[in-house]
């Protein structure tokens, strides 16, 4: 997916499968692909990290695209039919797809695969994870710059929960009829009660008794109330333990207690060890004790056993019992990151963003298109729908030979343009880049190699233009095309928080693409409720009527074409007011604005992006660390915490962390 587009155009006609062998092990994952006219989504394979090295292999399918084409209609001239099915495929809906972030915990994998406990983690750790993480709370806590009251006040509502909890257990011991859950339960209660002793240890060192002094906030008690709540049997309409009529009725509240306290065990396991990390950076960290106490081995040990345990009352439920455990699972995970982000802090904070910068200062987003916030590449789309229309006779019913040989023509010539793009794409990245690795970026000379591939990217969209594939659309059909485009996990929701708090935040947002057609793009952000406010700069498709000539209005097609772009946005609102600016993007083409920005975010796998990157001195590395170091620099009141071509990129694995950065979740 990210390897196979390289430049302004998809080089297959096809949807394309990313298998990822893992260079220990030979195994394959597939991300996506079309059959029968759906769109197929599996797990994608972990983002690439250092600690492991992968290889890439890319696989072509030479299927059709009709999954992200228009449904027949007869009062429309649309002819694509989306409904069709190969035999022996099971069909999924796009928005089955989820992109599990990297880093989420490994030892929950000994949970067996397949098991409810792992599958909710999955489901939560995409989003809810990363909201949590990136807090204003814990990223202090990570940079050891949290003051000692916010902490003390943490300590306190924590304290609050951790009685719920206790209590929870013994609900939940109660309601269970197997003796040795009854046994799993109890000792789970008394790791609980060890935690407060921790607790109480560390407030007692202060004289202060925290329970007394510090009453539980609203968003703790929020969370106490729902936990209890559920133990009670107060769930979906349910009538309460102690009027439960038979031993199964009280084991299946067991089972709901256990699930929503599920989540609270396997986020701090997972926090411990992500966040634990920065001790190594700070042998005399404040907050040792607390990391230590969640990154160790005896916790993550809990974090199993609870999580054994909701698989093992997860078995004889009904499928409706399931999907209620799902929601309360889901339900404690956000309750969890308003916990965090109810914590009261005195200090400056990097996250979120928005909160960071001046208010009176403009925040400004920019983003790439293409494989940055969709999963398959337009111009493959814009191709195959060219292509199928000519088709249009022999869907009908007729038997046009002219027809299905134009068609076969066009889809030659389109073949034949994506293998010579491919050829010489890899020549021109071979050709600008420099001898040897710069030690320290240097922009000047990447942009002047940018030049090399800026002008191979022109005559490529030239050759496209005069081929004439491009000829012959009709704009419903890409508009329809549009509706059904898949987005990247995450970045529907980033982009419906932008539109619904722009205002409030002073915020703008520019899309700059090199896509063919603008139309395309408008219609992918409207059918997601989210094109109000976005403004968007990319190439126009000229019509005669409402069909395509076959031209292009270029406006945006190379990375030089990108850049100007860029500054001059940012220019004309720097006349107006300070702004500070984020770019997001993916590919080599994005690479000059990435580095103009205060905060360049990459998002994807590209090698290539890396590796032109690394020759000309630029340095790649994960967001949350960098915010960390940006937070102890904030607190030792340095400046230019984000600046321009500073040469460092940020990574992300999920559209989630960019939300988290920029925006933080709905309770920031």
């Amino acid at each position: 997916q990210q390897q196979n587009r390289v430049g302004s155009f998809f080089i297959f006609p096809t949807i394309t499968v990313r298998t990822v062998l893992d260079s220990n092990q030979g195994k394959g994952r597939e991300t996506a692909r079309i059959a029968g006219g759906r769109l197929l989504h599996l797990p994608p394979p972990p983002i690439q990290s250092a600690a492991r090295t992968r290889r890439m292999r890319l696989l072509r399918l030479r299927l059709p695209l009709p999954a992200l084409l228009p449904s027949p209609n007869p009062t429309t001239k649309s002819f694509f039919s989306l409904s069709s099915c190969w035999p022996g495929v099971t069909r999924t809906s796009p928005t089955s797809h989820h992109k599990q972030m990297s880093t989420t915990s490994s030892s929950a994998a000994a949970v067996a695969e397949g098991s409810a406990a792992r599958r909710f983690w999955i489901a939560a750790s995409s989003r809810e994870a990363a909201f949590a993480t990136y807090t204003p709370f814990l990223l202090s806590l990570a940079a050891g710059s949290l003051r000692l009251d916010s902490f003390r006040h943490y300590l306190a509502q924590d304290a609050h929960f951790l009685h719920a909890f206790a209590r929870a257990y013994e609900m939940a011991e109660e309601c269970a009829d197997d003796d040795d859950d009854k046994a799993t339960i109890s000792a789970l209660r008394k790791a609980i009660v060890r935690e407060l002793n921790l607790h109480s240890s560390v407030l007692q060192e202060w004289g202060v008794d925290p329970t007394k002094e510090i009453p539980p906030s609203p968003a703790t008690t929020k969370y106490t109330d729902f936990l209890l709540a559920t133990a009670a049997g107060k769930v979906d309409g349910g009538k309460g333990s102690d009027k439960m009529a038979t031993p199964f009725e009280k084991t299946k509240i067991a089972a709901y207690t256990v699930g929503a306290m599920t989540p609270c065990m396997r986020l701090y396991a997972y926090l411990g060890k992500e966040l634990g990390v920065f001790l190594k950076q700070d042998e005399n960290h404040p907050y040792k004790k607390w990391f230590d106490t969640y990154a160790a081995t005896d916790f993550e040990s809990n974090a199993l056993q609870i999580e054994e345990l909701l698989d093992k009352l997860s078995v004889s439920l009904t499928g409706e019992e399931l999907e209620i455990i799902g929601k309360l699972y889901q339900q404690a995970m956000r309750l969890e990151v308003e916990f965090f982000s109810a914590q009261t802090l005195e200090e400056p904070v990097v996250a979120p963003l928005s909160r960071y910068r001046d208010p009176k200062d403009k925040l400004v987003i920019f983003s790439d298109f293409d494989l940055t916030c969709t999963v398959v590449d337009s111009s493959a789309i814009l191709a195959e729908i060219a292509i199928l229309s000519h088709q249009k006779a022999s869907q009908s019913g007729s038997d046009n030979v002219l027809d299905r040989t134009k068609s076969a023509d066009l889809r030659n010539s389109w073949n034949m343009l994506s293998n010579q793009y491919m050829e010489e794409h890899e020549q021109c990245i071979q050709k600008l880049l420099p001898p040897e690795e710069a030690k320290s970026v240097d922009y000047d000379q990447l942009y002047k190699g940018l030049e090399v591939l800026s002008e191979f990217e022109r005559q490529a969209n030239s050759r496209v233009i005069d081929s004439g594939v491009l000829r012959g659309m009709n704009l419903d059909d890409i508009r329809k095309a549009g509706e059904r485009l898949i987005l990247q996990d995450g970045c529907r929701n980033f982009f419906k928080k932008i539109g619904e708090t722009r205002e409030k935040v002073n915020l703008d947002i520019h899309i700059l693409s090199y896509c063919w057609c603008a139309e395309l793009i408008r219609s992918a952000f409207s059918s997601v409720g989210c094109l109000d406010g976005v403004n968007i700069h990319s190439n126009e498709f000229t019509f005669e009527g409402s069909v395509s000539t076959g031209h292009i209005n270029r406006k945006i097609e190379s990375p030089l074409d990108k850049v100007e772009k860029f500054k001059i946005i940012k220019s004309d609102l720097d006349s107006i007011t300070p702004s500070l600016s984020v770019y997001i993007g993916d590919s080599v083409g994005d690479l000059l604005c990435l580095l103009e920005a205060d905060v360049g975010i990459v998002v994807g796998s590209s090698t290539t992006l890396r590796r032109v990157g690394k020759q000309f001195g630029v340095s790649f590395a994960p967001l949350l660390p960098g915010l960390v170091e940006k937070q102890r620099r904030l607190w030792k009141q340095e400046a230019s915490i984000f600046k321009a071509r500073s040469g460092v990129l940020h990574t992300v694995s999920s559209w989630s962390e960019v939300q988290a950065f920029i925006l933080g979740n709905d309770s920031s």
